[in-house]
């Protein structure tokens, strides 16, 4: 089955290139403490091995960073380190990686009365010095709040889409071309709504495609495939990441994941006529990686998936976040959410939060809330 991709430029990522009729490129990330320099390199190499072409490091903290060096010597793999609030840190991994992502809604919170335009200049900067490519990783639960701010509250792909172009712009006036983008959202149907806007303004920018806090398999694979179908048919998407909540040494399934979603796509094998989650229960949760304090949250996972199969038939969306980074903003637009620290749970619903429970208590204490809900319809 022939499919017109979009007429992209190419983009160098190490060894593999995406972008101007390239393959797509395969990738994932890695749930290890970055820390733990043995870990991680053993998770990099699963993952180079089951055929990840890009493997994601988060670097949160200076510890983080000074371990990338040491990682890289472990592995063959194209890297990609997920810069979060600490923008400069990227003068530390730059000489290591291939990629370097940073998260446009990120930049704000370290160096608060710098203008985000010199952030972005200094990482252009530092990733032409070091032979890097860089990706714009635009996520739903954490737009840039000044962009936010000019969309009304209902309308979550605007602001996506605007920071986006945005920050394409910026590169393009620097003359930095080597860039992707990713935009991503927990709803599939709103990563294709965002993903095919984006490419009808910017057809010439590889898009990094997927689902964010997928969730677990199966359902975390289906959500995928729902948005990837919609999307490569129509010739949009250069790299995909299926995300997956899974244990540690389960993570090479989002390699096999995504490489059977494009084989049956390439040969037909479609099936977005699912009519996914709008008037069934809906569990969202990310796909642990090493911003994660507490393992218990994939089990955690589990068990509330478990716990409210009785629920099935309720259109209600409940998000399992497993760190402080994202959890806080990406729970806000379910109707529960809970984000995990080292020791407690957080509980919301909605926006507000209900309170913080150990992680042997908070069972209880959802199923009471969505006895509530369920009782309110």
């Amino acid at each position: 089955m022939g499919i017109q991709r979009n007429p992209t430029r190419s983009v160098r990522i190490g060894t593999v290139t995406i972008g101007a009729g390239h393959e797509i490129a395969v990738q994932s990330m890695t749930a290890t403490p970055t820390r733990d320099v043995a870990a991680t390199a053993a998770q990099v190499n699963a993952l180079h091995a089951a055929g990840a072409e890009v493997v994601r490091i988060a670097v949160d903290s200076d510890g983080d960073a000074e371990s990338i060096a040491a990682i890289r010597q472990e592995t063959d793999a194209n890297l990609v380190v997920d810069l979060q609030e600490n923008y400069r840190l990227a003068t530390v991994i730059g000489p290591y990686v291939d990629k370097i992502r940073y998260n446009p809604g990120h930049l704000y919170h370290h160096e608060r009365r710098k203008p985000w335009q010199e952030k972005v200049r200094f990482l252009a900067g530092v990733a032409t010095e070091n032979d890097c490519a860089i990706r714009v990783g635009v996520n739903c639960g954490s737009v840039d709040p000044a962009k936010k701010d000019q969309f009304d509250a209902a309308d979550s792909v605007g602001p996506m889409l605007a920071s986006a172009l945005e920050h394409c712009e910026l590169l393009d006036s620097m003359d930095f071309t080597r860039y992707c983008v990713s935009l991503k959202d927990s709803d599939p149907h709103a990563v294709v709504d965002v993903n095919r806007r984006f490419a009808d303004a910017r057809p010439d920018i590889p898009l990094h495609l997927g689902v964010t806090e997928a969730g677990l398999p199966p359902d975390g694979v289906i959500k995928t495939r729902i948005a990837l179908e919609q999307l490569i048919s129509r010739g949009i998407g250069d790299t995909i990441r299926v995300s997956l909540t899974v244990p540690n040494d389960r993570k090479p399934e989002e390699i096999a994941a995504g490489r059977q979603i494009l084989d049956d796509i390439a040969h037909g094998r479609v099936r977005s006529v699912v009519d996914y989650g709008l008037e069934t229960l809906n569990i969202i949760s990310c796909p642990s990686c090493s911003r994660v304090e507490n393992e218990a949250f994939v089990k955690l996972a589990e068990d509330v998936k478990q716990m409210t199969a009785y629920a099935h038939d309720q259109a209600i969306t409940i998000a399992v976040m497993g760190c402080r980074v994202n959890g806080p903003g990406e729970t806000d637009d379910a109707d529960l959410g809970l984000w995990c620290g080292p020791n407690f749970v957080n509980l919301k619903r909605g926006p507000t939060t209900i309170g913080r429970y150990s992680y042997d208590e908070i069972l209880p204490r959802l199923k009471k809330e969505l006895d509530a809900l369920i009782a309110a319809e």
